[in-house]
């Protein structure tokens, strides 16, 4: 198959919002970088499969933006917007504990901790379900377009199937802002504890009383309004 038979559409009409977010508001941890990096991959290997194909080598482009390319792209956006999210709950565990000036040794045990770090990327990537099954469909037409021999039909389909994996990809990552967003909304009411706790009274009452109690005698004691213990009256010479 010459270069001309397999025209690569651009990817960036597509991939939408991905390129140029349209939001009321800021999210509350800063992930547009790793948003924009995902959409420069996407284009990246987009432009990579052009220039393959440009040489003549079909089954090469068509891998080039295949489902492997796609996936671990998102796979690795995933894991750094999870990132980032740990990371912002954590300094909001630290922050608030530091306020009500809870130990160390209590609030460190509050961090998100590696299994719901594990649970926190799942949640952030249970948008991804219909770009999944738009990666399986661009695979099957990739595989017809590589056996179709420059068919009309199976490069349109493959065209079409490339474009919709681009905007399921924009709708899977407008899915991940929104659980982002949810994540906020998932930790509230631990940092709300966080706010509402308070050192235990019980040390006061067990050690300071006491000792309270006995420097008090011990002044009266010496100050001769109380008699003092044979003991401690041969030891202090009274």
């Amino acid at each position: 198959m010459s270069a001309p038979t397999l025209p690569v559409p651009d990817l960036a009409p597509s991939l939408g919002r991905l390129i140029v977010p349209r939001r009321l508001q800021p999210l509350w941890v800063t992930i547009d970088d790793v948003r924009e990096l995902l959409a420069t991959r996407v284009m990246e290997h987009g432009g990579e499969a052009r220039t393959t194909a440009a040489r003549g080598a079909t089954v090469q482009a068509l891998s080039k933006v295949g489902r492997d390319h796609w996936m671990t792209a998102w796979e690795e956006a995933v894991r750094q917007a999870a990132e980032r999210v740990a990371a912002a709950v954590d300094q909001a565990i630290e922050r608030e504990a530091q306020q009500v000036r809870m130990p160390r040794r209590h609030w460190a045990r509050l961090r998100v901790a590696g299994a719901e770090r594990r649970a926190m990327a799942a949640r952030l990537a249970s948008g991804g379900e219909s770009f999944a099954a738009a990666l399986d469909n661009l695979e099957s037409r990739a595989g017809e377009l590589a056996r179709a021999d420059a068919d009309p039909a199976a490069l349109e389909a493959w065209q079409l199937a490339l474009c919709a994996a681009a905007r399921r990809l924009e709708a899977a990552w407008l899915a991940l802002e929104t659980q982002v967003e949810a994540e906020r909304e998932r930790w509230t009411p631990e940092l709300e504890a966080i706010r509402r706790w308070r050192p235990a009274l019980w040390p006061v009452f067990v050690v300071w009383v006491p000792i309270g109690l006995l420097l008090i005698w011990l002044g009266l004691v010496a100050g001769g309004y109380l008699p003092a213990p044979s003991w401690l009256a041969e030891y202090l010479g009274f």
